[in-house]
């Protein structure tokens, strides 16, 4: 071993490095990188160029590979050569750089490499100069310009394939087309609501920039592929199990009624507390009032939606076989209870706030009704939880299946 680094030491040893920021080869080819070695190289530049020919970065990965070649024909005694190819993400940016440095670095570990060949295809590949020399001294920079023909058809040719990529790239179509769009949009529907001129040109002009507006609008959010998406969304769309979609269904009933609870017990406050007073102090000593109508309004539809909820729970329990299916109908039950808890609980602050807590005898019957419900909640409770224990080992049949599952799953 100790003799093996000592040859290390004495070589020199030298990585031809592509560089791929945008990470076009594993977007377009579907490569994974790091790449490490020639055979690697050269099948991942040949794939890339299969599904992108016009793609610089498998010019660039096939230039590494020459450069690999010969240099290595020429290479001296002590030189060791290896082509590798790094990539970033199309995002671009810190995220880029970030992958970038990361697979460097693992390919340092593998190939302790003394110097860089730098092998890029543009000026933004080259901002990862200062990363790699952070790393490893950098001998040499070889940059590929992929050339085109001065004629008029492959200058048309070029012109097209990037106006091209400028409509299709959501990165830059959202700028480049997207903004511009509801700029033209905005101005035709202004044009036509504050100058109603009448003429056939006027309104020509018109139709053309709501229309034209509207195209680059669409295609540069990308609204069309949006909305072939969902389409392919709905067409594909399995829907979950019978039990996950009753839960579902439930829990947004449920919701739907306590946000009309809210809505009655805010409608209640209003319609029987006001007026409301201006000051402060006024506020504080009108919350029990509120507070009563409040939750006289909203106690039905509240605790109706909370059971609707629970209940479709229990439904979805109940056809997994799932042990919790006992615990979820005695919470059921005791929100049901919870309702006269409510009710008690709003009469007991509108009496002593209106004064008729010292008329002789009602405030004993309102206070012991009170306390009646909390008891009789309370031995529902400890009832619940004796009858679950008992139901729980009288049926433990059937919760055994539910139970395997889980520990298969462990």
């Amino acid at each position: 071993m100790a003799k093996r680094e000592t040859q290390q030491q004495t070589q020199k040893r030298i990585l031809i490095l592509c560089v791929d920021r945008d990470g076009d080869l594993e977007v377009k080819a579907k490569i994974k990188t790091p790449l490490l070695g020639r055979t690697a190289n050269l099948d991942g530049a040949v794939s890339l160029a299969l599904k992108d020919p016009e793609e610089p970065d498998a010019n660039a990965m096939f230039e590494a590979v020459r450069l690999y070649d010969r240099l290595n024909d020429e290479k001296q005694p002590e030189e060791v050569f290896e082509v590798a190819t790094i990539s970033g993400t199309d995002l671009g940016g810190v995220s880029a750089d970030r992958k970038l440095v990361a697979e460097l670095n693992n390919l340092l570990e593998t190939f302790n490499a003394n110097e860089v060949i730098l092998v890029s295809d543009g000026y933004s590949d080259e901002a990862i100069l200062p990363l790699v020399e952070s790393r490893v001294p950098v001998s040499s920079v070889r940059r590929i310009v992929i050339k085109h023909s001065e004629s008029i058809e492959e200058t048309a040719a070029v012109f097209t394939k990037y106006v091209r990529l400028l409509v299709d790239n959501p990165r830059y179509a959202r700028m480049a087309l997207g903004l511009p769009g509801i700029l033209v949009l905005i101005f035709g529907i202004l044009w036509g609501i504050n100058f109603f001129i009448e003429g056939a040109i006027f309104w020509y002009g018109i139709a053309i920039l709501i229309v034209v507006g509207g195209f680059l609008l669409l295609k540069g959010f990308g609204v069309d592929r949006a909305t072939k998406d969902v389409y392919k969304w709905l067409r594909d769309y399995q829907p979950p199990p019978l039990p996950i979609q009753i839960s579902n269904y439930t829990v947004i009933a449920g919701i739907l009624c306590v946000a009309v609870s809210v809505y009655l017990g805010i409608a209640n406050v209003n319609n029987s507390a006001a007026p409301f007073p201006s000051d402060f102090v006024g506020w504080l000593g009108a919350t029990p009032k509120i507070a009563t109508f409040f939750i006289l309004g909203v106690e039905d539809l509240l605790i109706v939606g909370i059971c609707i909820v629970l209940t479709g729970r229990s439904l979805r329990l109940y056809f997994e076989r799932d042990s919790r299916l006992l615990r979820n109908v005695a919470l059921i039950v005791s929100v049901a209870w919870s309702r006269f808890v409510l009710d008690g609980t709003a009469k007991v602050i509108y009496s002593y706030y209106t004064g008729q807590s010292t008329v002789i005898g009602l405030e004993d019957q309102i206070f012991s009704n009170f306390l009646f419900t909390i008891i009789v909640g309370i031995l529902i409770g400890v009832a619940s939880v004796l009858l679950i224990y008992i139901i729980n080992r009288s049926t433990k049949g059937f919760f055994k299946r539910n139970e395997e599952e889980k520990l298969e799953d462990l």
